[in-house]
């Protein structure tokens, strides 16, 4: 790998290759897209870095959170205001 592959001061990559369906490469790049990402790659390494920092998290765990961060993302969730969460009582 030449240094122009690289930005100033981000440690080298290496090159994995994994083999998926197509049915799930489509998924995949419908995701990334629709979530905002720059490329396929960017987003898979925030897949496994999650999956890597956070080993407890079920995959429901993480199905639930996928939900919500795209609902915020796509303002289709519900807003809540600080007397909603915390009540009157403070």
């Amino acid at each position: 790998m030449s240094n122009a592959d690289t930005k100033s001061g981000d440690p080298p990559k290496t090159n994995i290759n994994i083999r998926v369906t197509e049915t799930f490469l489509e998924d995949i790049d419908a995701t990334w897209q629709e979530e905002g990402y720059n490329s396929r790659s960017e987003f898979i390494r925030d897949a496994l870095r999650d999956a890597v920092r956070h080993p407890d998290l079920t995959r429901g765990s993480w199905k639930e959170i996928a939900a919500v961060e795209h609902a915020r993302r796509t303002g289709e969730s519900e807003t809540f205001s600080r007397e909603d969460i915390v009540g009157d009582d403070e």
